[in-house]
């Protein structure tokens, strides 16, 4: 049996410069095959770099590069894998503070949150709106969504505005 092809994108938001070939060697394993990255300055955080690396491989890749960047200190990252037929796809989110998540996503790149996930959030909650807020949130993923929106967004030829609070 062949593996079904999947392919995905691996966003480092920010690696220590001392860390930059470390991870090219980690995804290269993950891959089966060298690789190099392009970096970039991540304008965010004094020191770091930032990398997009379009990747191929078979099923599953997306999990192994994840895992492979799994547990290193200041290290903010995202894994795709895109859904495929008959598959589905995913998304790994990292950041140092929240560790790793892990959600399902369909072939418009949208979070699946399964009728599990919700019917659990439905129980704890009760008849607490805002206690079914924060669960969905969790289910969505919302705390790493927040801490790397202002990486995935800090490009040379973009200008960052930091709006504290709102409203």
């Amino acid at each position: 049996m062949t593996a079904h092809a999947a392919r995905g994108v691996l966003y480092v938001h920010s690696s220590p410069s001392a860390l930059c070939p470390h991870i090219e060697w980690a995804a290269g394993r993950a891959l089966g095959r060298a690789v190099n990255f392009t970096w970039e300055i991540q304008p965010v955080l004094k020191g770091a770099q930032r990398t997009e690396f379009f990747w191929n491989g078979p099923q599953g890749t997306g999990a192994r590069l994840a895992t492979a960047l799994r547990g290193w200190e200041h290290l903010r990252y995202e894994v795709t894998e895109d859904a495929g037929l008959g598959t589905d796809g995913g998304r790994w989110m990292h950041t140092p503070d929240l560790g790793i998540f892990f959600v399902q996503t369909d072939t418009a790149g949208n979070t699946v949150v399964a009728e599990d996930r919700i019917r659990y959030a439905m129980e704890v909650a009760g008849s607490n709106p805002l206690e079914l807020q924060r669960e969905l949130r969790l289910a969505l993923g919302q705390a790493w969504d927040d801490e790397l929106e202002p990486f995935r967004h800090a490009h040379d030829d973009t200008s960052v505005i930091w709006l504290h609070k709102v409203g």
